[in-house]
């Protein structure tokens, strides 16, 4: 027999070793997918209200665990403890949203000659869900709280390095009557887990949120099946403040919209592009907000911003500021054990330096200078991500203009809010395909079926 393959989970913030979990591997992963193949046979006929009653109790569950599943996350994933509850609070807020659609997937009738035509939006089959690693507990119920209200059974395979409140939701799940093998969770390395759910037959549909490479990969692995994907990518979202702005309120804000997760976040605004008469302005008002950042233990309430994931993540994040860098001044860090980085101001910087081009995932902000609208729009839409983004101006009509004129999925006006349950959420460009969250959703999780019935004898 082979050894099982084990992995180390790490806090980030002490470096210590939380504990050991053991990988799956091809045969357990096919075992996993016979499961919930046979288990979609019966959890797709489940009455719609009792998959329903399912799903509130799953949600019920959840709420009742959120400090737990908070303290997981603070250990596992190094998020701050205000966050952590934000995300146990979003999961069960997803799931019980989702709770209500079995009853609400209607079909239509459609008028023709002849007879009825009418339309079923029928469960795909098992869906394979592949989570990341720096939101790793509501990413993972942004996908499976619409696949199981369609009717699909579901498997996550979690970030190898945040496991644990993906575990903890399929305990709480089947605590809650969801039947067994309905939702599993399978830890496992990214090419082996993952890479099965692309090519094995019977997992009908992949959902991934990750790396525009790796997403890239999927895609064309999945494209010789014609397996559908949802695919949520990477961005390097503007956020755009206009001499007209509230500046003070512009600066004060901006750190959170990157340092929040310590940059480890596709929506952050990782490019500040500032109007070029209000620049200087903008940055005495931005240095302040940023060495007021309290970077230190995720577990202490007062806490703004964590550890990076990994020390390989901290060494990549460090290559994007070498000696050479602009740095126009940076926050505080604590000193010894973790994977700590300081929060980072790069400005002025060029339009083609990588910091300014590439997705640094980390606490990294690069700001610019333009001239007008069409400067913004330019520099803004100057990138292969389209994901999110926020435009800081007092004239609606601007506010306007400049929406739908920016290349992003999600754009907030004087706020960097990118997520809410209720709202579809993804990407234009190569930030991704689909969109989560929100009545969109479960578009993705349904295939429509046309039963024309003759009434001619």
């Amino acid at each position: 027999m082979t050894e099982p393959d084990l992995f180390e989970v790490v806090n980030p913030a002490t470096e210590e070793v939380i504990t050991t979990v053991e990988l799956a591997g091809l045969a357990e992963t096919d075992a996993a997918v016979a499961r919930a193949r046979a288990a979609f046979d019966t959890w797709r006929r489940v009455a719609p209200a009792d998959r329903a009653r399912l799903l509130r109790a799953f949600a019920a569950a959840v709420d009742a665990d959120r400090e737990h599943l908070a303290a997981l996350e603070v250990a596992n994933a190094g998020h701050t403890i205000g966050n952590a509850r934000w995300e146990a609070g979003n999961a069960r807020d997803v799931i019980e949203y989702y709770a209500a659609a079995p009853e609400r997937l209607f079909g239509r009738q459609i008028p023709v000659a002849g007879g009825i035509d009418v339309t079923f939006q029928e469960p795909i089959g098992v869906v394979g869900v592949i989570v990341p690693w720096n939101f790793p507990m509501p990413i993972a119920a942004w996908a499976l709280a619409p696949a199981l209200a369609a009717g699909n059974t579901v498997i996550v395979k979690p970030a190898e390095l945040t496991p644990l409140t993906a575990l903890r939701l399929a305990e709480l799940a089947l605590a809650a009557g969801i039947p067994e093998d309905v939702l599993q969770v399978l830890p496992g390395r990214g090419p082996v887990v993952g890479g099965r759910f692309v090519t094995h037959p019977d997992v009908r549909k992949v959902v991934f949120t990750g790396s525009t490479r790796v997403g890239k990969e999927i895609m064309a692995g999945c494209a010789a099946q014609v397996k559908p994907v949802t695919l949520e990518l990477g961005g390097k979202s503007a956020n755009i403040v206009f001499a007209d702005a509230d500046l003070a309120k512009a600066a004060a804000t901006a750190p959170y919209a990157v340092f929040d997760n310590a940059g480890q976040d596709c929506c952050a605004r990782s490019r500040i592009l500032v109007e070029a008469s209000a620049f200087d302005d903008f940055m005495a008002l931005l240095e302040p907000a940023v060495r007021g950042v309290r970077v230190g233990d995720p577990a202490d309430e007062k806490t703004e911003m964590g550890p990076l994931i990994s020390a390989a993540h901290r060494e990549r994040v460090s290559s994007y500021v070498p000696d050479a860098s602009a740095v126009a001044f940076r926050g505080n860090a604590p000193e010894g054990p973790g994977f700590w980085y300081p929060p980072t101001v790069l400005a002025p910087v060029r339009h083609d330096d990588r910091a300014f081009t590439e997705e640094i995932f980390g606490p990294v902000v690069a700001v610019v200078p333009f001239r007008d609208e069409e400067d913004a729009l330019r520099i803004a839409n100057a990138t292969d991500y389209g994901l999110s983004g926020s435009i800081w101006t007092r004239d609606l009509g601007r506010a306007l203009r400049v929406s739908r004129g920016v290349e992003a999925g999600n754009l907030s006006v004087n706020s960097h809010s990118s997520v809410r349950y209720t709202t579809p959420f993804g990407g234009f460009k190569q930030s991704g395909l689909g969109r989560e969250l929100g009545p969109d959703a479960l578009d993705a999780f349904t295939q429509t079926k046309n039963v024309f019935i003759s009434t001619e004898e």
